[in-house]
């Protein structure tokens, strides 16, 4: 039953999300900018705009945060 509720929730959220885009006019104004990480293996791809150092400072952290969940499950199996 709260699974129910969750979706619920989600699908409330979604579209009240979607309706303020809408009402705010996003899509008449401004410019699309962007980037993105992609992992292959170990190897990271960093492709970007303006933003390419807080895409390089996400990976940072990013790689941090595997590392240290990779060390605690050797420690519980082990």
């Amino acid at each position: 039953m709260p699974n129910i509720l969750l979706m619920a929730a989600g699908i409330f959220f979604l579209v009240l999300g979607l309706l303020m885009l809408i009402a705010s006019g996003a899509g008449d104004k401004g410019e699309v900018k962007g980037g993105g990480i992609i992992l292959i293996g170990p190897i990271p791809i960093v492709f970007g705009g303006s933003s390419l150092k807080l895409l390089i400072a996400f990976l940072i952290i990013f790689m941090v945060i595997i590392v240290l969940l990779m060390s605690l499950s050797i420690r519980v199996v082990a």
